[in-house]
């Protein structure tokens, strides 16, 4: 494996791309195809209730454009309302591809998306006795976020605002007291809408983003996904500058001292 100077690290493997990319809302295949490989990602998420990754034979396998020769594999469990349900398509990921790194996600509310916290917990739990390399979708709750940590989930995923929503980070704050404590990778995922929302979110110290929808659903998204690319790159060479303090006054950019006139 190639060593990376600012690598982010995930279940101990290293990746050079701070951004995960999703394959939904695309309008075919070799969109989908275009879009990821703009996008520099290394970690391609996959909703395996929604997606033929083989079981299907007679229907295009998204596996033919993004290859797991290329790319790791996330399998999702998007559309699981319980967590009987999420632990079942984690098992049937297991079966399909071999993957035992897996994005927990179990639903509560239809029209938000947010997650069922209990359910998720229950679930985690689970998938973790059973050798599961869990990255956790969750809400932006500081405690909880620490819980899934401490069980033993290898990366959380606070939301942004409501999934596929483009509203951007709507509380930073909430965010920096998770990033405070955390020692896993902390990824916003949901609710991120242009290339500023990634930089903000790389900015506060987030280890990296997951989107999809803000890239399928742009105009040009092969362009947006280069866009998302270089605001992930942004924001983290801006983190690691460090930024000046806020002042509420101005000071001159230009010493006054020593003037010629």
């Amino acid at each position: 494996m190639s060593h990376h100077p600012d690598p982010l690290l995930i279940a101990g493997r290293e990746y050079r791309s701070r951004l995960l990319v999703g394959t939904g809302k695309y309008k075919d295949l070799e969109e989908t195809r275009a879009a990821v490989e703009a996008s520099g990602a290394e970690i391609v998420t996959v909703a395996l209730r929604r997606t033929n990754l083989g079981q299907n034979p007679d229907e295009p396998n998204l596996l033919d454009v993004i290859s797991p020769d290329k790319y790791t594999i996330l399998p999702n469990t998007a559309g699981c309302y319980t967590a009987e349900d999420a632990v079942r398509t984690c098992r049937l990921a297991r079966e399909l591809g071999d993957w035992d790194l897996v994005k927990l996600e179990v639903i509560g509310d239809p029209k938000t998306l947010f997650p069922d916290m209990v359910e998720t917990f229950k679930a985690a739990e689970v998938l973790i006795r059973e050798g599961f390399k869990v990255m956790v979708y969750a809400t932006d709750d500081p405690v909880a976020c620490k819980r899934f940590e401490d069980m033993g989930c290898v990366a959380v995923m606070p939301l942004a605002a409501p999934i596929g929503s483009g509203l951007g980070i709507r509380n930073p704050y909430n965010l920096k007291l998770i990033l405070e404590q955390a020692q896993v990778p902390i990824l916003v995922d949901a609710g991120v809408g242009t290339a500023s929302d990634v930089a903000i979110a790389l900015e506060l110290g987030c280890d990296g983003v997951l989107l999809n929808t803000a890239i399928a659903a742009a105009k040009d998204p092969v362009l947006m996904a280069s866009a998302m690319r270089l605001g992930v790159e942004a924001g983290r060479a801006a983190f690691l500058a460090g930024r000046m303090p806020k002042k509420l006054h101005a000071s001159a950019s230009s010493p006054l001292d020593g003037t010629f006139f």
